[in-house]
């Protein structure tokens, strides 16, 4: 069984091409989503995560996610060693996911893939791309966020120049028609890259 990554910039459209894959019958595995559940479950991660950002990090035995994000987004080596309580757990969690597949290939969306140098554990990366104008329209319309917010998340990530010349697939997300043609004709590519 083939490994798949599925990674791309905020607003870029990750999750609606992880839909498209996953309605012909593609396993998915969100990355983001298995991470909140983790860090909201898991009582050694929880233990850690309140070792390293205090009591404050869960409230009312729930991930406190703005004040971690506020502790996190404004210190870089913080954020590092966040990073290295969570991904270790969700990769493990990822595996054993894996283990439990039967399909020619699987897909794990991960939003910071080449940012965590994580590349060589995947088999092919997939990127989503978009127009820096049309990623910020998204998550503006997503979120209850500002441009500004949008912009320095969006310049906190590699850029797509720089990712494009790492993937193995790009697929480039404007038109949602457009796109499903090109999610159908990637999946029987990989299908026979399988």
């Amino acid at each position: 069984m083939k490994i798949i990554g599925l990674t791309g910039g905020i607003g870029s459209g990750k999750t609606t091409v992880a839909k498209l894959f996953v309605a012909l019958g593609v396993p998915v595995y969100d990355s983001d989503k298995e991470a909140k559940i983790l860090m909201n479950t898991s009582k050694v991660l929880i233990k850690e995560i309140k070792e390293l950002l205090g009591e404050e990090a869960y409230k009312e035995s729930e991930l406190n996610r703005r004040y971690i994000a506020g502790k996190v987004f404004k210190d870089k080596k913080l954020l590092q060693k966040l990073n290295a309580i969570v991904h270790p757990a969700v990769r493990e969690n990822f595996l054993q996911w894996v283990s439990e597949q039967n399909t020619s290939y699987v897909i794990q969306e991960t939003a910071l893939l080449y940012e965590n140098n994580a590349a060589s554990l995947y088999d092919a990366v997939i990127l989503v791309t978009a127009p820096e104008e049309l990623r910020v329209e998204r998550v503006l319309h997503r979120d209850a966020t500002s441009k500004e917010a949008v912009l320095a998340r969006i310049n906190n990530q590699l850029s797509d120049k720089e990712k494009i010349a790492k993937a193995n697939f790009i697929l480039e997300n404007i038109d949602i028609k457009e796109t499903e043609q090109k999610v159908e004709a990637l999946h029987k590519s990989l299908l026979v890259y399988s």
